[in-house]
């Protein structure tokens, strides 16, 4: 049966906007434009300047890495604090977790997600676990681990995966996905100084075509934050990472659905665990509807946990079942990419549909 959009939504203003707080963005008068790599090279570069506990690793990374994340970082700073490893990711994790324990601030780099895997006993059994089992005598914070992840056009089965609903699985670690040149500078910092592991996942199409005015000082963006990018009364729109970027899926998807006279609320996460509860059921109260789209395969992704979280915490005020719009459940295709992914097509129907529910 269709059902009427709530009074709540009909007397509110029925377009969205885009919200312009430049707080975000961290540019400031002294911003300077960035694209993502360069954001995040200059986010090890300030950290590695501030504090010399702070190391970096992984396979090429002294020359400046696969996507150039880590340029001219050994020149600066000595082979003894920006080196190459043995290709093992097992072994990258458990000597960054040795370095951690012991006082230092080591960043791994797992040169792509989809080869994590290997290092998943390490990051799981060892890394999330040292303070509790420890009874809090012991830790690994100030363990941080980048690794480019998602879709870039043309990866197909083993440079595309989006891994983070593995982790985010297993307590004592914090997941983040930044999906904006501004977003990655803070959240790495923050993460270097995290007092528990991170791992901090870099959605690599986004490194050379995401670009804005960065700080270049020093600042930090707190986990567990999502970012308003765009205000709505008719549907709450929830994503991180690639999809939520300047030009990713969910943007257009919101952007068409205006055109048809839909205002949608669009929220990037920004962190996955801990993730922004208050803001997603703030948002859901008001509009009466979810959608949440991520890469990652729709069986166990995390979009399952926030339309659980929002069904049990916001039942008496949706109009429509939470959705979600998400990666196939196959193996990650090569060729046809393009219709494995959550496009804006895809999720303009999926916004209508809860519209009009």
């Amino acid at each position: 049966m269709k059902r009427a959009l709530s009074s709540a939504v009909r007397q509110a203003p029925r377009f969205s906007r885009t919200v312009t707080d430049e707080s975000y963005k961290h540019g400031g008068a002294n911003g300077v434009k960035m694209n993502y790599f360069t954001a995040v090279n200059n986010a090890l570069d300030t950290a590695m300047e501030n504090d010399d506990k702070v190391s970096l690793f992984g396979e090429d990374v002294h020359f400046g890495g696969v996507f150039r994340c880590s340029l001219g970082l050994a020149d600066k700073y000595g082979k003894e604090r920006c080196f190459n490893t043995p290709l093992s990711e097992q072994g990258i994790a458990g000597f960054a977790i040795g370095m951690a324990v012991m006082g230092h601030k080591p960043v791994a780099e797992i040169q792509f997600a989809d080869y994590i895997f290997p290092a998943f006993d390490q990051i799981v059994n060892e890394a999330a676990k040292y303070r509790f089992r420890s009874g809090g005598q012991f830790n690994c914070g100030g363990l941080t681990i980048r690794s480019p992840c998602g879709a870039v056009g043309h990866g197909g089965l083993y440079h595309s995966q989006s891994v983070e609903a593995y982790f985010a699985h297993c307590a004592g670690l914090k997941i983040v996905v930044p999906s904006s040149p501004a977003d990655a500078k803070g959240l790495l910092l923050t993460c270097i100084d995290e007092p528990d592991p991170c791992i901090l996942f870099e959605p690599k199409i986004l490194y050379r075509t995401a670009e804005e005015m960065v700080n270049p000082e020093h600042y930090k963006i707190p986990l567990g934050k999502g970012k308003l990018i765009r205000e709505g009364t008719d549907i709450t729109v929830v994503g991180w990472g690639t999809p939520v970027s300047e030009k990713g899926a969910l943007r257009k998807a919101c952007e068409m659905a205006e055109a048809e006279g839909i205002s949608c609320e669009l929220i990037d996460l920004r962190s996955i665990s801990p993730w922004d509860v208050d803001m997603v059921c703030e948002s859901v109260k008001k509009t009466g509807r979810l959608i949440v789209s991520h890469e990652a395969s729709k069986t166990g992704g995390f979009g399952a946990e926030i339309c659980s979280t929002i069904s049990a915490e916001c039942f008496l005020s949706l109009e429509a079942p939470p959705t979600r719009v998400c990666g196939l459940d196959t193996p990650f295709p090569l060729v046809h990419e393009r219709l494995w992914l959550p496009n804006e097509f895809k999720n303009l129907e999926a916004i209508k549909n809860a519209v009009n529910y």
